[in-house]
């Protein structure tokens, strides 16, 4: 693992801080390599330990139920899932997420396709936010746990990690009659969009 990747990562939990003024009480990630909960952590940390913040947020960490090595508590030799940037059998900080759930009081979970399809429609459809499928299971974990009780009240942040150009044969199954097929050329696509007066 790169420590540096986990220190340019941490600082995300430094902007969350700021944002909202405070250290949210749960936050929700996708976890793969596991290196995003574990750098997230780090800077919750760090910010509280600096008086930046006044608590520590609950640790949510979710995985693909194909691609739950944690949750499982093995290696999973043949990980299955459609959010392919979580299609991880045996994350490279599996220990650092595991300390960021048990410091915190957190869990890690696991998510069905289904239900991380459904966040990742859900978002798109009522937030305009196009997101590759492995970011909706911050997201589809956030809203099991809530239904399940496990997360009442309080101020919850659900990290969406990737864009959905990073994936958009997924998209193109929601939305297939959306496609269309054009010449390689600028005066067709001024034309599709009715601009062919402009070029």
């Amino acid at each position: 693992v790169n420590p540096f990747r986990i220190e340019g990562q941490k600082t995300a939990a430094y902007e969350i801080c700021e944002e909202l003024g405070d250290a949210p009480d749960v936050l929700a990630i996708p976890v793969g390599n596991a290196g995003n909960i574990t750098a997230y952590w780090q800077g919750f940390q760090e910010c509280y330990n600096l008086g930046f913040s006044t608590q520590l947020p609950r640790m949510t960490g979710f995985q693909a139920a194909g691609a739950a090595p944690i949750v499982q508590n093995q290696q999973v030799p043949d990980p299955q899932t459609v959010a392919s940037a979580i299609r991880i059998g045996n994350p490279a900080s599996w220990k650092g997420a595991v300390n960021a759930r048990d410091q915190s009081s957190g869990l890690i979970a696991s998510v069905t396709d289904d239900e991380i399809l459904e966040a990742y429609e859900l978002l798109a459809r009522r937030e305009g936010l196009f997101v590759e499928p492995a970011s909706a299971a911050s997201l589809a974990g956030l809203r099991k746990i809530t239904k399940q009780g496990l997360s009442a009240g309080g101020v919850g942040v659900a990290i969406l990690t990737g864009n959905g150009l990073k994936d958009p044969e997924t998209a193109s199954k929601f939305e297939p009659s959306a496609q269309m097929k054009l010449p390689d050329s600028l005066e067709a696509a001024a034309e599709t969009l009715g601009l062919s007066d402009r070029v």
